[in-house]
């Protein structure tokens, strides 16, 4: 009983301090008594739609709370949480005030390539994180910070990559642009000194872009209407490890003989194309996915020219289901040559 008139108590004071101050006041009075309970930071800066709370004290938490506009961002802000609201643009001069920005979280809202002008993020030189995903995007934002490391933007209704999109963008190291509509890349990506993963899924790209950097290490290409392989293509990019060409249109007509023939590759996915014969392949490759083409014999020769006891594929994963051989197909030296694949699915 004590406790139940302990409520009605507590309730007739929120009622009353409400009816005495103005709208602005009450949520700063809201505002106050959590941070008085520890969820809110000592900074008065904090914006009232978002939390700072004091154990991260240079990060404003603005999440999910149904946003049309970005909120005033403090000076002393490093990381700012806007992802699940619904901001359609960025006004000007938003971000100018905290210039010691790091990460910026946008995801999933509704921002507009008309509504975010030149000079949004031109400020921000210590930016590593632009996070920018599942938006309305029709363009990659201009004047993009050379600081960013970390760009995704993927999700959104991007058509094309021009020759200026990621301009002077040296110390970026991934980048994400899969789930757009893009179908040609003008220029290259060479700028892109640092750039270790280049993710460009679900697109409508017919070729693979051309000049990629040097350290390029992991390269998404799948769901998109690739044709064929450049010759000579892994030997330009002596770092890539991870090639991914899934649900493509490729044939073997458009594949150079030896085209995946290079010591540095290690997963290798081509499944869900058109491919009649299995492709040569180096010996240190790891992981190989043929499965949903038109294969119709097992070559043991794509993977070994010849084997004994130290001469051997280091393959572990080999995918050939949904095709047109079966198990009988393998030939009895394949034990040998593929001593480290556990199973060989067909």
């Amino acid at each position: 009983m004590r406790i139940l008139v302990l409520i009605l108590l507590m309730r007739m004071v929120d009622v009353n301090i409400s009816q005495q101050y103005s709208p602005f006041q009450w949520l700063s009075h809201l505002r106050g008594r959590r941070r008085n309970a520890g969820w809110q930071s000592e900074a008065v800066d904090c914006p009232l739609e978002c939390d700072c709370p004091t154990a991260y004290p240079t990060a404003m938490y603005c999440h999910s709370r149904n946003l049309q506009h970005v909120p005033y961002v403090p000076s002393h802000i490093e990381y700012v949480y806007l992802q699940r609201n619904q901001i359609t643009g960025i006004q000007d001069g938003v971000f100018d005030n905290a210039t010691n920005l790091m990460w910026v979280i946008l995801s999933h809202n509704q921002l507009r390539s008309e509504k975010l002008s030149d000079s949004i993020f031109v400020k921000l030189k210590s930016l590593d994180r632009l996070y920018l995903d599942h938006n309305e995007l029709t363009r990659v934002p201009r004047n993009l910070p050379r600081s960013i490391a970390d760009l995704r933007l993927s999700y959104n209704k991007i058509p094309k990559i021009s020759s200026k999109s990621f301009e002077r963008m040296s110390n970026l190291i991934i980048l994400q642009l899969q789930a757009n509509v893009i179908e040609e890349v003008e220029g290259d990506f060479k700028e892109l000194k640092s750039l270790t993963m280049l993710d460009m899924r679900k697109n409508k790209l017919r070729r693979i872009p051309e000049s990629l950097p040097e350290r390029l290490q992991q390269l998404y290409l799948e769901h998109n209407n690739i044709e064929s392989v450049p010759n000579a293509f892994l030997t330009m990019y002596p770092n890539l490890q991870f090639v991914r060409l899934a649900h493509n249109a490729l044939t073997d007509k458009g594949l150079p003989s030896s085209v995946f023939n290079t010591s540095t590759l290690v997963e290798l996915d081509l499944s869900f194309n058109k491919l009649e014969k299995i492709p040569l392949v180096n010996r240190n490759l790891e992981n190989l996915y043929l499965q949903a083409n038109k294969i119709k014999e097992f070559s043991l020769s794509s993977f070994c020219d010849t084997f004994d006891g130290t001469n051997f594929s280091k393959l572990k994963v080999l995918r050939l289901d949904a095709n047109k051989i079966s198990a009988r197909d393998i030939p009895a030296e394949a034990a040998y040559c593929l001593r480290l694949v556990s199973f060989i699915d067909v």
